[in-house]
């Protein structure tokens, strides 16, 4: 054998382990993707595996080489489908603090835009309900991320002057959530359209100052 070429081989299998090893995230990435936007149009009970393999383009059989369960993926797909959510409502309100954000973040969160487009918002409306139904690896990743998005409510609500900002950030996520869970029950009635408009007004109202 010529000198090197051993290390020629280790280098080449090196190569090819890189490049599966990235394949197989992109798939993953793809399955994450699909699971997420059947999350929230449809929830849990109707996203399930066959269909997510179908969105992201793939057979059935390649799904436990990713998970080892819908349920693993579901609270996957749960945090990655909310951090997505923070993160495009995060990029509007750039430049605002305190009270401005806060009201801001309702007035996107509680919109009919939000409430006719389920497959790119927050997928809390859509799989609350069937949470409770599920185990707690669902529940936990589901606390952890609200944890999270309170947190971050809370210190506008802190900067804005609140003397308890964690309680008032719980009970102002808790009213936006329900509130759009409840337009998009009464889409096309007038009554949706009030729901929104009386929720965004009653946050808006408890703002300090």
């Amino acid at each position: 054998m010529p000198a090197g070429s051993t290390v020629s081989i280790v280098r080449g299998d090196g190569k090819m382990t890189k490049a599966k090893t990235a394949r197989k995230e992109m798939s993953r990435e793809r399955i994450l993707a699909s699971a997420g936007s059947l999350l929230r149009e449809k929830g849990i009970s109707g996203s399930s595996v066959a269909d997510v393999m179908e969105g992201a383009g793939m057979t059935v059989g390649g799904f436990y080489a990713h998970f080892p369960s819908k349920r693993s993926l579901v609270a996957e797909a749960l945090r990655e489908a909310l951090r997505k959510s923070r993160g495009l409502l995060a990029s509007s309100l750039a430049g605002k603090d305190g009270a401005a954000w806060v009201k801001a973040m309702a007035g996107g969160y509680l919109s009919r835009s939000h409430r006719d487009n389920p497959q790119s918002g927050c997928p809390l409306p859509a799989t609350l309900c069937e949470v409770a139904r599920e185990d707690a690896q669902v529940r936990e990743a589901l606390a952890g991320e609200i944890g999270d998005m309170v947190d971050e409510i809370a210190s506008h609500l802190e900067a804005a002057g609140s003397h308890d900002p964690r309680s008032e950030a719980l009970a102002t996520l808790s009213t936006m959530v329900g509130s759009l869970t409840m337009a998009r029950a009464l889409a096309g009635t007038p009554l949706s359209d009030a729901v929104l408009r009386a929720c965004r007004r009653h946050i808006e109202r408890s703002l300090p100052g």
